[in-house]
């Protein structure tokens, strides 16, 4: 009898990693802006009773300026336990860490001192473009296959983008994951149901349409992305596209449900051109086909004219910017970011096609400027933008930077960073724990949260 044991972060249900132990660190992304000096990965000590909670305990710098580094996952995770290609005697060590200008990828070993993670490999963009045939990578996601990573742009930084895999082991670019695109030429986020044997992407742009920020002409003729995009995630072949339509803008970020028998997602639209506001849809099977329905609308906010950016005077008004949402272990809570007027909302979406709020704070915003009980300088700029659950949903995590290049364009007088937690009532509602409040250094930005043994972004089941 074999005596080797999986991962114990590692559960074959969603139903079992919500009974997980809590975290006690966070893995931050954080970047300089300028591009003057390396990004790093900051390590936060989140465990209420250590005497450095709330404080940044560790980091580790990347080699090289510029890497931008953005949306980054872990090696392993309980995709490992799937009946369609185990491999469970895999590790959750490493972070896969990619750089979304440089399209650099970074292995971090977090293992033998999870406070001090140490950079144990480096691929360069030229390998990747060579052997993959994309650049500008974006999201990592763990699966059964082996690890996923998306870019945006191709080798030479046009259309189209996609998807490539790396041997979970060895780290080697493995190579393209599309065996036929069909139409689909944009790619920003992906994710799937393992269950239904399906992937789905969504889309952002090329990278000359956001490197230096967003172009008005572009989001204003509705060439931004707009579509979802279907896949037989077995055959890699695309099965359906799903136009939203001219006046959505910007199909970001992609929440399928955990429970791998229910065959529903969640997807926000950060613009609409009609009147700025910002939407939440869901993603269903309808006999034989995907279909959409928007169930939540977040309405603009009028707004003086003379407090406002450029780019939102002429509209009169502040849009709300839904740039991230994160769906907890138990698929009863929508979080949704609304980085332009800086709210985070909570959504009872145990009904998928009838959302209900049942949270809201307010932090930052272009107008509002709302502070934070453990801030020391009063008006905070920024608004919650990426976040991130705990597996058992009583924490709530968020920081405040969208994109280097598009920062400014909403918030002029540049972000100063931070990170702050929520607390999750027993049958919702959500407040600031007023003791968790990170100043972040000066020069950086925070960007993505990554929690130690697993969140609720970063694993797939395949056992309900």
């Amino acid at each position: 009898m074999a005596t080797w044991q999986p991962d114990p972060s590692f559960y074959p249900s969603p139903r079992m990693a919500a009974k997980a132990p809590a975290e006690r660190l966070a893995y931050v992304a954080s970047f300089d802006p300028d591009r003057q000096k390396p990004d790093a990965i900051a390590v936060v000590d989140v465990d209420a009773k250590s005497p450095t909670y709330g404080q940044i305990v560790g980091r580790v710098d990347m080699p090289n300026a510029g890497d931008e580094l953005h949306h980054f996952g872990w090696n392993a995770c309980s995709s490992c336990l799937c009946p369609n290609a185990p491999h469970p005697h895999m590790e959750r060590r490493y972070l896969v860490v990619p750089g979304l200008r440089s399209s650099r990828l970074h292995i971090i070993d977090t293992k033998p001192d999870p406070k001090n993670p140490k950079i144990v490999k480096v691929i360069e963009p030229e390998e990747i473009a060579e052997k993959a045939g994309y650049t500008r990578l974006h999201t990592i996601h763990c699966g059964p296959e082996g690890i996923y990573v998306n870019a945006l742009g191709n080798a030479e930084g046009k259309a189209p983008g996609g998807i490539f895999l790396l041997d979970p082991e060895s780290f080697d670019v493995m190579g393209q994951w599309e065996m036929d695109r069909g139409p689909q030429q944009l790619a920003y986020d992906f994710w799937w149901h393992l269950g239904h044997d399906t992937m789905v992407t969504s889309e952002w742009g090329t990278p000359d349409t956001f490197e230096n920020g967003l172009v008005p002409e572009i989001l204003l003729n509705s060439k931004y992305g707009r579509r979802l995009h279907f896949w037989d995630l077995h055959k890699r072949k695309h099965l359906q596209e799903i136009d939203f339509g001219e006046e959505h803008q910007l199909v970001f970020e992609l929440r399928p449900a955990h429970d791998p028998t229910k065959a529903y997602g969640f997807v926000g639209c950060v613009i609409s051109l009609k009147d700025l506001s910002a939407s939440i849809w869901t993603w269903y099977r309808d006999g034989d086909k995907w279909a959409v329905k928007k169930v939540i609308e977040i309405p603009a906010e009028p707004a003086d004219p003379d407090v406002l950016p450029p780019v939102l005077q002429g509209f009169k008004a502040v849009a709300p910017l839904v740039t991230d949402i994160d769906l907890s272990m138990d698929d009863r809570f929508l979080y949704v970011s609304c980085w332009g007027t800086g709210d985070m909302i909570q959504y009872d979406v145990s009904d998928p096609f009838n959302p209900k709020e049942t949270g809201r704070v307010r932090i930052g915003g272009i107008v509002s400027r709302a502070s934070h009980p453990g801030a020391k300088n009063g008006a905070l700029n920024g608004g919650p933008q990426m976040v991130e659950v705990s597996r058992d949903g009583k924490r709530v995590y968020f920081t405040n930077s969208l994109y280097g290049p598009i920062d400014p364009q909403f918030y002029p007088d540049g972000i100063d960073g931070w990170m702050v937690k929520l607390d999750v009532g027993e049958n919702g509602g959500i407040a600031f724990d007023e003791k968790f409040f990170v100043d972040w250094p000066k020069g950086h930005r925070p960007h993505q949260v990554r929690l130690q043994g697993g969140d609720c972004s970063s694993d797939s089941y395949c056992y309900p």
